[in-house]
């Protein structure tokens, strides 16, 4: 950073000495302060003591940093360094506060809420107004207001007698009695003096209120105790019945802390269990195998239209539950499936009429990538979504019940949370496993709760949720970061942490943890590191098989993920009885007609079954398929309202005089024709419980082949995350942005010449379109700079320091400083122009 021989009197002056680095700095740390780009770095400064930046730049900082903030905020203005020091280390002089204090006071200088040199600290107005103790709003450090502030209501008559009191002269006016008294209680030797010659029940008076709050209430009538506090200044009356401890009161009792707990350091993230590395990626390896097999079941599930969109968008409880048990998993789980299939952009609502859930046209290109690639996709979908299946079953803000696949699930700090306990994990050796707490208290460090601590912090029911998914999805095996993981978070070694100033002069921005914070993968880095990824996962996957073993109580068994052909006819042919390491496929008369009713003949299942297994095909299968072909089809259901055909009349008698066909309202027209009151879906599922095998046929009298219809979206976009505030800037943004500041701050305060008709009152002023006209030609002779107020096409003004050129056809051609380089400016959108200085 620069430096400057005059200590900036401003925070503007302050950034105007700073280099393009620091800027930057500040940039990245609070991008909304350039949106829009500034004109000019009072400008820029001026935006960063807005309420809304300020409180949004407290709430990224650390629990030191803000501690550090804390403690300015009820220090002196401007306070030293040695004061802040004192503040935060308290008379002890903690050593781990002095080491870390320069690293915090550099965040706060890098992020422009602290500005001055270190004999002159100054807290940004905004930030000290938040963070000063007020009875409205109390200060995190339970300290009250000052002796001036307490006393400023107070009769001179009164403040006099406070003062006499407590041993001081008396004074001719109420400023230096104050004074006097603030001096006493800010002088270690004589405060001490002073309580020594107090009871032992005045004394516990005060320990009660040291470290806030520090207001009480007294009786019109107050007792001894509390007369001699009173009389003496050590309590101050605030409003009728309150009274408060003055804060040099409560700072000498505390020994000069302003935080009664003061967090130099973060705390560590310690493994409670190590387990080899190997361990961990297999097992990791295989959560991933089971995510990849239920998002597929799911979508599967939903194939042929998943369930009805709610009016109010969502899933139905009802829906969400069917779907857990078709999944074999809780409803949270449930959930969490359903949301990171549409976050990774594979369903979605199909925009009917009757608006119903399905599968997206990508979920059939997802389907065709390698299973690695497969979970890469979605591990890469649920690090940037913003939606969070955790919510789901709670309440939104009007009390209305949050659903799956919903509105209200987006939380913008989803993804900075996985960010950071992803790189913790990262941090810690390989095949090491934190505890949940030691996480916990980590992320709480780094963003602590402004106010009160709740229960119901988001952020940390959202690490909770991180390890828990990451756990379902198998980024972390066992607790611990997978390899497969390390590398798909880009956890290299190269990314180091800037250098960290060593002492209260350097002013260089830090962060203080122990796991160096990395920002998140550029788009190329992130492809490189994904295909990465991929490649460590693929050899612990299981190979898809291209067999099955047929058992001889018509059970097929499949020992592990089966090739997708395989798998699809499987389906058709067989209902799954159990799931696990190995499936289970059990063949029915019912599964054998669905294939058959799929235009598979026999002859096709008996020669699918001898391709495919290992053993050879049980008899009693080979019976199974033979018999249920021979029956299908010989009973014929068309629409007439809708009629069943045979050529065997004894079997139309046989239905006839089956109870259970009263139901159809059957009736014979012809020897071979019976007709019927129900509709032929009614009809053959109907037959088919009573134990015949009839087949559909279409208005020709052709057998209809029912085949599962997939049905999908029109082309759908993965939901986009909802940022959490303007972006960070990239570099040539950031550079542009910079180069514009300094331009417009030139500009603007670029001395310039007296004028006769406008004097010198460093505003820019309006001239003619005549002086305008003269003044540009006048410079183009000269060669002399030009100070010009401008408005562009869109109406927005600036100002800009040009030498003109040429002057031709009502536009000037000059070369400009602002933009470092050549432009052409219409002369009627030119406001003002003004000659510089010659200095």
């Amino acid at each position: 950073m620069s430096t400057s021989a005059t200590p900036p009197r401003s925070l503007a002056e302050a950034l105007r000495v700073r280099d393009d680095a620091s800027l930057g700095a500040l940039l990245r740390a609070r991008p909304d302060l350039i949106t829009p780009v500034p004109t000019d770095l009072t400008q820029l400064a001026t935006r960063a003591g807005t309420r809304a930046s300020v409180v949004r730049a407290l709430e990224r900082l650390d629990r030191f940093a803000l501690q550090t903030a804390e403690a300015l905020a009820v220090a002196g203005e401007p306070a030293s360094y040695a004061e802040l020091l004192g503040l935060l280390a308290g008379d002890a002089g903690e050593p781990a506060v002095a080491g870390a204090l320069p690293r915090a006071l550099g965040t706060l200088r890098e992020q422009a809420l602290v500005w001055g040199e270190d004999e002159r600290l100054r807290l940004v107005r905004t930030a000290r107004e938040l963070l000063a103790p007020s009875p409205q709003h109390p200060s995190p450090t339970g300290l009250g207001p000052t002796v001036q502030e307490a006393a400023a209501g107070m009769s001179p008559g009164r403040i006099q007698e406070i003062v006499t009191a407590a041993g001081l002269p008396s004074t001719h006016d109420s400023v230096t009695a104050v004074a006097a008294l603030t001096g006493l209680f800010t002088d270690r030797k004589r405060m001490a003096a002073l309580l020594a010659g107090l009871p032992e029940e005045s004394l516990e008076v005060l320990r009660r209120l040291v470290w806030g709050p520090p207001y009480g209430q007294v009786t019109a009538d107050p007792a001894a105790r509390l007369r001699r506090l009173l009389d003496i200044g050590l309590l101050l009356p605030t409003a009728p019945g309150t009274v408060v401890l003055p804060r040099e009161v409560a700072l000498h009792l505390r020994g000069g802390l302003a935080h009664r707990i003061t967090e130099p350091l973060p705390p560590a993230v310690e493994p409670v269990a190590t387990h080899r590395p190997q361990v961990v990626d297999t097992t990791a390896a295989g959560q991933a195998y089971t995510a990849l097999a239920t998002v597929e079941e799911l979508l599967k599930d939903w194939d042929e239209g998943g369930p009805v969109v709610l009016r109010a968008g969502g899933l139905s409880v009802r829906d969400l539950k069917r779907t857990a048990v078709a999944l074999d998993v809780s409803e949270p789980v449930a959930a969490f499936w359903v949301e990171l299939a549409y976050a990774a952009g594979l369903l979605a609502s199909d925009g009917e009429a009757d608006e119903r859930y399905a599968a997206t046209p990508a979920y059939d290109e997802w389907l065709e990538r390698p299973s690695a690639e497969r979970w890469v996709r979605l591990v890469e979908a649920w690090l940037t979504a913003t939606r969070t299946a955790g919510l789901v079953g709670g309440r939104d803000t009007k009390d209305r019940t949050l659903s799956a696949l919903g509105p209200g699930l987006d939380r913008s700090a989803a993804p900075e949370v996985r960010h950071r306990v992803l790189t913790l994990l990262a941090g810690l050796p390989e095949g090491a496993s934190p505890s949940a707490e030691s996480v916990q208290a980590r992320l709480r460090w780094e963003r602590p709760l402004r106010g009160p601590q709740r229960d119901d912090d988001l952020r940390s029911r959202l690490t909770e949720w991180t390890l828990s998914e990451a756990e379902l999805l198998g980024v972390t095996g066992r607790g611990a970061l997978s390899a497969q993981g390390r590398a798909l978070w880009g956890a290299a070694p190269a990314r180091t942490p800037r250098k960290e100033p060593s002492g209260p002069g350097d002013k260089l921005p830090v962060h203080h943890h122990t796991v160096p914070p990395v920002e998140p993968l550029s788009p190329p880095e992130q492809a490189v590191a994904s295909a990465a990824a991929a490649r460590l996962l693929a050899p612990l996957l299981p190979e898809p098989l291209d067999h099955v073993l047929l058992q001889a109580d018509l059970t097929a068994v499949a020992p592990g993920p089966l090739q997708r052909h395989l798998a699809d006819v499987l389906d058709v042919l067989a209902d799954v009885e159990s799931k696990g390491g190995a499936t289970v496929y059990r063949f029915t008369p019912g599964s054998v007609r669905r294939a058959l009713d799929a235009g598979q003949a026999a002859s096709d299942l008996h020669a699918f079954l001898t391709a495919h297994s290992r053993t050879p095909v049980p008899q009693p299968l080979a019976y199974l398929i033979d018999d249920v072909a021979r029956r299908h089809g010989h009973l014929r259901v068309g629409a007439a309202s809708a009629y069943v055909r045979c050529d065997d009349d004894a079997l139309l008698n046989e239905i006839l005089a089956d109870k259970r066909a009263a139901g159809l309202g059957l009736r014979r027209l012809a020897p071979t024709v019976l007709a019927a009151q129900a509709d032929p879906a009614a009809l053959l599922e109907g037959l088919r419980q009573m134990g015949f095998a009839p087949a559909a046929e279409s208005a020709e009298g052709d057998v209809l082949i029912a085949r599962a219809h997939a049905h999908r979206t029109p082309p759908r976009t993965a939901p986009e995350p909802v940022p959490d505030g303007p972006p960070v800037p990239d570099t040539t943004l950031l550079s542009a942005a910079i180069r514009a500041i300094r331009a417009g701050d030139l500009a603007s305060t670029t001395p310039r010449k007296e004028s006769p008709d406008h004097g010198t009152t460093g505003e820019l002023p309006r001239t003619s379109s005549a002086e305008t006209l003269a003044t540009m030609q006048a410079a183009v002779l000269t060669n002399e700079a030009l100070w010009i107020g401008y408005v562009n096409a869109e109406g927005s003004a600036s100002q800009r320091v040009i030498a003109p050129i040429r002057v031709e056809g009502g536009f000037v051609t000059a070369y400009d400083h602002t933009a470092d380089e050549v432009r052409t400016y219409p002369l009627h959108r030119i406001t003002g122009v003004a000659e510089l200085a010659d200095d």
